[in-house]
């Protein structure tokens, strides 16, 4: 028999101020304490994705985060459902993803360790996100829900933009609310104009460099200052070289690209030549620094919106600010020079870089990633788990208009399929492209439930190599064996389409048009390509601390690991 209608609950304030400040979409994957807000989600026009593991929910909504560029609600449950979602947050923190977790708490009688024995219970649950989230928010009546909510919609969005934390026990969400529906809440992020000051003598020194060079961070992306970069590179005739996060951030076949071979020695030496290097939007950390031997020679003007950030690995001109807002004040300031030979100079790198990957007999790896971007239509976004093709593109990879996405924030493993879930479900219109390796798959294979269940358009490349493959690569060459890299692991074609998603599987001379059928066609779909895939050569093995050759040529002191390491 029907029930009656239910009374409006704490759960239906939490929907309702979503709602008013732009929400569209919600991830998640409900829990005994966060029922009143997923009952609350059934009477709202909020759309839910619903995953199969709370940590794949949190790269699902930090994928939405990057795509849209706004906030991405998480809806998760107490203790383990909250716990869970902390690795994809360390990754939304790393890639500066504006993603609003909202985890339910105990009743309110067991907070501040109450040890009433509540299923769930922690003593202070909401101090394992204090390291790992921009802020964290706390409810304890109904009445300061919407408040809340806008308060840490806020954090989430104000530069440098990143994951938030709020928490609301159980019987707040549960508790009957008189109050009016939320119709009009606002939660506008403070601005963070450059100081005009800072941007007029970071315009000196590039008006008076040489060999002016700009190395542009995820900073950049994130703040929408394409444009505003390519004005000033050209103005100053400057080569532009981009970091991983940053791909995407300067056009690639641009006479001043430098592209993003940044692990390689050849592009480390020509940022440290530059009389004046412009670091946008990045931290010059261990991946962009090629690990930590960067060593530069000239002027740093350093614009980052993360204060702990500015000049953390080398002294610079420090203009703490948005991206976009820093480099429009400094292509109106400068003086524009005509095109010299900064064009000649970044070809001539790009042929140094390309004799040095040629000499090593990688001829299928590259084979394999031209056949990925032949196969993707530019506009659409791809995302890559930790996996060796996926460092290749890193270096390599032209995402054109599309984007590329990676884990290699945080560098944890199986963030490209559910990632790949929360872009689809922002854009339904376009195909996106996950890529994976077979241990990184086995991470998130329940979502392929999930993919079929929304009819999401996705094709999941797997690249089969038996094993962690980057991590034998590591092992081997550290320890002439490697140790616990070997898996067993289903076939995949059979797994997919026992879930009803279509799979196949292919060969290096098939791979781009069985990719760009699969790609092509509606709903989700699996590829998978057996092969062993090897990197290019770490060049930092050969940089010494001080950045250039030791004495008699020696390569100097061993700096860890090759390319790619997380």
């Amino acid at each position: 028999m029907p029930t009656a209608q239910r009374a409006r609950h704490g759960g239906d304030l939490v929907v309702e101020s979503l709602t008013a400040l732009g929400a569209s979409t919600v991830f998640g994957l409900p829990g005994q304490h966060a029922l009143g807000a997923f009952d609350a989600l059934r009477r709202s026009g909020l759309t839910y994705v619903g995953l199969r593991v709370e940590n794949n929910a949190g790269f699902a909504a930090d994928a939405f985060a990057r795509v849209t560029g706004t906030v991405a609600p998480l809806l998760v449950s107490t203790g383990p459902g909250a716990l869970m979602t902390l690795a994809a947050l360390q990754e939304s923190a790393a890639a500066s993803a504006p993603v609003l977790a909202i985890g339910s708490q105990v009743p309110t009688a067991g907070l501040g360790g109450g040890r009433k024995g509540y299923l769930h219970e922690l003593v202070d649950q909401k101090a394992s996100f204090r390291d790992v989230v921009k802020s964290v928010h706390t409810v304890r009546t109904a009445s300061q829900i919407p408040s809340a909510v806008a308060a840490a919609w806020a954090s989430a969005l104000e530069a440098p933009a990143g994951p938030v934390w709020l928490e609301i026990p159980q019987d707040v969400l549960l508790a009957p609310v008189s109050v009016p529906s939320v119709t009009s809440l606002r939660a506008e992020p403070r601005p963070l104009p450059p100081r005009p000051e800072l941007t007029a003598e970071g315009a000196r020194l590039l008006n008076a460099a040489e060999r002016p060079v700009i190395l542009a961070g995820g900073g950049v992306v994130r703040a929408g200052a394409r444009e505003e970069l390519r004005a000033l590179a050209e103005a100053l005739d400057a080569p532009v070289a981009t970091t991983f996060g940053g791909k995407g951030a300067f056009p690639w076949d641009h006479p001043l690209s430098l592209q993003s071979w940044l692990e390689d020695a050849h592009t480390t030496e020509f940022l440290e030549d530059a009389d004046v290097l412009l670091v946008v939007g990045s931290g010059l950390g261990e991946l962009s620094s090629n690990y930590h031997t960067f060593r530069p020679r000239g002027r740093l003007v350093q614009i980052e919106a993360d204060l702990g950030k500015l000049e953390s690995n080398h002294p610079a001109l420090g203009i703490h600010a948005d991206a976009r807002e820093a480099l429009a004040a400094l292509a109106e300031a400068v003086t524009p020079r005509p095109p010299g030979t900064a064009a000649k100079a970044a070809a001539g790198l790009l042929t140094r870089v390309r004799e040095r990957i040629d000499a090593q007999g990688l001829e299928l790896e590259q084979r394999v990633l031209g056949a990925v971007r032949d196969a993707l239509p530019d506009d659409s976004p791809s995302f890559w788990d930790m996996t060796i093709l996926a460092y290749w593109a890193w270096s390599a990879f032209d995402p054109r208009a599309g984007a590329l996405h990676s884990a290699q924030g945080a560098g944890g493993l199986g963030y490209g399929f559910p990632a790949a879930l929360g872009a689809a479900a922002a854009d339904r219109d376009r195909p996106v492209l996950a890529v994976s390796g077979d241990g990184g798959a086995m991470y998130s294979i329940a979502e392929l439930a999930t993919a079929h269940q929304y009819q999401l358009p996705i094709t999941w490349l797997i690249v089969d190599d038996g094993g962690y493959g980057i991590l034998r690569e590591y092992m081997t060459d550290t320890f002439g064996e490697a140790t616990a890299t070997e898996l067993s692991r289903p076939d995949f074609v059979a797994l997919a389409e026992s879930f009803g998603v279509p799979a196949v599987r292919t060969t290096p001379e098939r791979l781009r048009a069985d990719l760009a059928s699969a790609l092509a066609a509606p709903g989700p779909s699996v590829v998978v390509l057996p092969a062993l895939l090897r990197m290019f050569a770490p060049t930092h093995l050969d940089r010494p601390a001080d950045g250039g050759p030791g004495p008699d040529g020696d390569p100097g002191p061993d700096n860890g690991p090759g390319p790619g390491q997380p």
